[in-house]
C-alpha cells in the first residue's frame, strides 16, 4: 500500500523542495507504527494532508511569496493526486470528481488547522479528526500522533519565507 506515496516521490515531475520534503515526512513510518494511523491509501492521504494543511496554515502567515507557495502547494498537490487516481484505473469521467474530493480534504483540513492555530480548536480533537478521519485511537497513539504534528508545527515556525519554500524542515 506505500507505493502511491513511493511514485510520489520518484515518479518525474516538478515538484518544488516544499512539496517533496512534505511528502517524505508523510511516509516517515512513526505516524503508521507509533502513531497507528492505518498504513493504507486512505491513511496514507490522512497524513499527507494533515502535513500539507499545517504547511498550508504556515505559508499563509508570511509575506506575498510565502503565499503564492502555498497556492503553488496546493496545485502540486492537485496534480499528483490527479495522477494517483489514474494510476488506481479510476475512470476520465469520474477523475474531476475523486480528485475535488479530495481537494475538498485538503481544504477541510486547512480550516480545521487554523481553528485550532486561532485558538478555536482543541488540538488532539483535530488530530482525530485529521489523522485519524474521526475514530480515535488509543491513548498512546493519539499522544504520539498529536505530538507528531506539534513537533512539525514548530518546525515550522522559525523558518524564513525562504527556507520554509526551499523545503529547509528540519
Amino acid at each position: 500500500m506505500r507505493a502511491w506515496l513511493t511514485r510520489l516521490v520518484s515518479s518525474p515531475r516538478t515538484s518544488s523542495p516544499l512539496y517533496e520534503r512534505v511528502v517524505s515526512e508523510a511516509r516517515l513510518p512513526h505516524w503508521y507504527v507509533e502513531g497507528q494511523v492505518p498504513d493504507t491509501i486512505d491513511g496514507r492521504f490522512a497524513v499527507l494532508t494533515t502535513l500539507l494543511a499545517l504547511v498550508s496554515v504556515r505559508l499563509e502567515r508570511g509575506g506575498e511569496s510565502a503565499q503564492r507557495a502555498g497556492i503553488d502547494l496546493t496545485e502540486q498537490f492537485i496534480t499528483d493526486m490527479d495522477a494517483e487516481v489514474r494510476q488506481l484505473g479510476i475512470g476520465d469521467p469520474t477523475i474531476g470528481k475523486q480528485v475535488g474530493g479530495m481537494v475538498g480534504a485538503l481544504g477541510g483540513r486547512v480550516g480545521a488547522w487554523r481553528g485550532v492555530l486561532s485558538g478555536d480548536e482543541d488540538w488532539n480533537a483535530v488530530t482525530i479528526r485529521s489523522l485519524y478521519r474521526g475514530r480515535a485511537p488509543d491513548q498512546a497513539a493519539l499522544a504520539h500522533g498529536a505530538e507528531g504534528l506539534r513537533t512539525f508545527w514548530d518546525r515550522l515556525g522559525p523558518l524564513g519565507g525562504a527556507a520554509l519554500i526551499a523545503g529547509d524542515i528540519q
